[in-house]
C-alpha cells in the first residue's frame, strides 16, 4: 500500500495489540497532544514506506497529524523513545518466537561513510563507548568504515535479538551476549563462529547447541546436513530485505543515538512485515 494513512492505521493497530500500560512512555510535565505510541507508529510507517527524509515525511503527513506536532519536536522525541522501541521489539519477538527452538546467527556491515572520508568524518563520534572504526566483511570481500549489525532470527524468518558493535569487533564475541537472551535451543551459524570453547560454554551454561560447519582442513571433517545449510540462509534473506526494501545502508543520521534509532526502526518494520505474511 502507498497510502500513508492506511499504513499508519495498520501499524498502530499492531502496536496497540501488545497491550502496553500506556501510550505515553516519556516523563513530561505537560501531556503531549500526540502520544508517544503514535510517534513510534509514524516513525515505523515512514521507514516501512522507504521515506528517508523527514522533510518528505512532513510533506505527505496527513493534516490532522501534522497540526499536532512540529518537525523538530518529532525528531527529538523520536530519538528519546529508543528505549521504548527496544521494549516493543522484545515484545514482538516474544509474540512471534515464543515456542521456537531453532535460531540462526549472523552479522552484516553498516557503513557510516566511505573509507576516504573516515579520517575527517564526525558522524557518530559524540560518545566514546560507540565510536565507528574500520572493519572487513569476508562475505562481500570489502573493507568499510562504520559498524556491524549482529542479529539472531528464527528459522521462520523473525528477528529475535539485535546488537550493534564497531566494525572491527569479531563476530564470535556476540556469542557472549546470546547467553543472556536464549536457552534450551539450537543455534545455527557460519564458520565465523567456529570455536570449541564457545560451543562448550553455551551448551553447559544455557543448553544452547551451536551448529557450525567444519572447515575442510579440520580433522574428522564431515559435511553439514543440507537442511541446516538451507535454514542458515534464512537470515541472509532478512538482511537482503533490510538492504533492498528498507534501505538500511542509507544513513542520514549524524549522532549515534539517531543512527541506532534508525536501525531499530527498520528492524521493527520486519516484524510488521512478518505479521502481514502470517495473515
Amino acid at each position: 500500500m502507498h497510502n500513508f494513512r492506511a499504513n499508519y492505521g495498520k501499524i498502530l493497530e499492531v502496536l496497540k495489540e501488545l497491550e502496553l500500560d500506556s501510550e505515553n512512555f516519556l516523563s513530561q510535565i505537560r501531556k503531549p497532544r500526540l502520544t508517544d505510541l503514535r510517534i513510534i507508529a509514524i516513525n515505523l510507517t515512514s521507514e516501512y514506506m522507504s521515506i528517508d527524509s523527514e522533510y518528505q515525511l512532513f510533506r505527505i503527513l496527513p493534516t490532522e497529524i501534522k497540526l499536532l506536532i512540529e518537525r523538530s519536536v518529532y525528531n527529538r522525541r523520536k530519538r528519546r523513545l529508543f528505549g521504548s522501541m527496544e521494549r516493543i521489539r522484545k515484545l514482538l519477538a516474544e509474540k512471534f518466537n515464543g515456542a521456537e527452538k531453532y535460531f540462526v546467527v549472523d552479522s552484516m556491515p553498516l557503513e557510516v561513510c566511505k573509507l576516504s572520508r573516515s579520517s575527517r568524518s564526525k558522524i557518530c563520534k559524540e560518545t566514546d563507548y560507540a565510536l565507528p572504526n574500520r572493519g572487513y566483511c569476508a562475505s562481500q570481500k570489502m573493507h568499510y568504515y562504520g559498524y556491524k549489525l549482529h542479529a539472531v532470527c528464527s528459522v521462520e524468518g523473525v528477528f529475535q535479538s539485535l546488537d550493534i558493535s564497531p566494525a572491527s569487533v569479531h563476530d564470535i564475541h556476540y556469542l557472549k551476549d546470546i547467553k543472556q537472551q536464549l536457552k534450551d535451543c539450537r543455534l545455527l551459524g557460519d564458520k565465523g563462529y567456529l570455536s570449541s570453547d564457545y560451543q562448550l560454554d553455551l551448551f553447559t551454561s544455557h543448553n544452547i547447541k551451536l551448529e557450525i560447519p567444519m572447515r575442510k582442513n579440520q580433522k574428522n571433517y564431515k559435511d553439514q546436513p543440507y537442511i541446516i545449510r538451507k535454514s542458515r540462509k534464512r537470515i541472509e534473506t532478512l538482511f537482503s530485505q533490510l538492504c533492498d526494501q528498507f534501505m538500511i545502508r542509507r544513513n542520514y543520521a549524524k549522532s549515534f543515538l539517531g543512527f541506532k534509532t534508525r536501525i531499530l526502526s527498520k528492524n521493527n518494520n520486519a516484524y510488521y512485515y512478518s505479521n502481514n505474511k502470517q495473515k
